[in-house]
């Protein structure tokens, strides 16, 4: 099976806050794209980041989730699926990175 790439779309819903938009997987070999978005995101208010389109993510992704988190201080994650959202309980990182459930989407949005 080819290795799927990772697009980032990178968008403004508003002042002070970035979306980034992740499609393929967050593994390996593509988490280093995430963590060059992030660095570029320094001082931005709210950056959601939307897992939504994300197949598969492995420990780095995980890391670079984490990275991303320390380079802009906080962000929320969104569109995470029940593999992803078990990842993250099962090694602690749920609270840390702050993931929105789609209640809290449709609450906000």
């Amino acid at each position: 099976m080819p290795h799927q790439l990772l697009t980032i779309e990178v968008s403004r819903p508003d002042a002070g806050h970035v979306r980034l938009r992740l499609t393929g997987e967050l593994d390996y070999d593509t988490a280093p794209e995430l963590v060059a978005a992030a660095a570029g995101l320094h001082g931005e208010q709210r950056v959601t980041i939307d897992l939504s389109g994300v197949g598969l993510c492995d420990s780095s992704g995980l890391s670079a989730l984490l990275i991303a988190r320390r380079s802009v201080g906080a962000i929320q994650l969104t569109g995470v699926s029940p593999q992803i959202q078990q990842l993250l309980d099962r090694t602690g990182l749920t609270e840390l990175l702050a993931v929105q459930g789609d209640d809290d989407l449709r609450a906000t949005g």
